[in-house]
């Protein structure tokens, strides 16, 4: 039922033990009859009986020894957390739920999916007065609008570029070029 390689070991003359050996250290922390399980132990704000012969544990003790006193080095330096930096984190964060429980939309800001609809729409301008309108229909400067766009657009596919390929395992996946496009606008 073996493999080979287990055959060929004991072919050698190994032999394996007849019964399990129990390790010298069992028994040593056995719990005693007259002992509580841990299910029934429960925390007190007294000192019990119970609580002192736990600290008696001759095996702590014996660690607690070999570790030796503790040795702090009076030189390291308290770190101290930037709390400007956490306060402005905690600040941005209740003005962000402010504004996200406010019926009234806020001036130059928008959610993340209002943003890409808004860089959608910018990608088919025609004119420098599109582009206005539509930063006024959304709540933000246009020259906001101008400079994020520098730096940020939804994503777009270039047109004809899609490959298919059908792994072995049936599996398809289609890979195409990402572009980047700017409205032709007219002034």
């Amino acid at each position: 039922m073996g493999g080979a390689a287990s055959k060929a070991v004991t072919k050698t003359g190994r032999k394996l033990p007849k019964r399990a050996e129990t390790p010298s250290w069992a028994g040593v922390r056995a719990p005693q009859p007259s002992e509580q399980p841990l299910a029934d132990r429960r925390a007190s704000e007294t000192r019990t009986e119970e609580i002192d012969n736990d600290a008696r544990d001759p095996d702590f003790l014996a660690n607690l020894s070999r570790l030796g006193p503790v040795r702090v080095d009076h030189h390291m330096q308290s770190i101290h957390p930037k709390t400007t930096e956490t306060s402005r984190l905690f600040q941005s964060r209740t003005e962000s739920e402010h504004e996200a429980s406010s019926p009234l939309p806020v001036h130059n800001r928008l959610h993340a999916a209002t943003l890409s609809e808004l860089l959608d729409k910018r990608k088919g301008a025609k004119s420098v007065q599109d582009v206005e309108r539509l930063a006024n229909e959304y709540g933000i400067d246009a020259s906001k609008l101008e400079n994020l766009a520098r730096f940020v657009t939804s994503p777009s596919v270039q047109s004809g570029s899609a490959v298919r390929t059908v792994e072995k395992d049936g599996e398809e996946s289609v890979v195409m070029k990402a572009v980047w496009i700017e409205p032709l606008l007219r002034k």
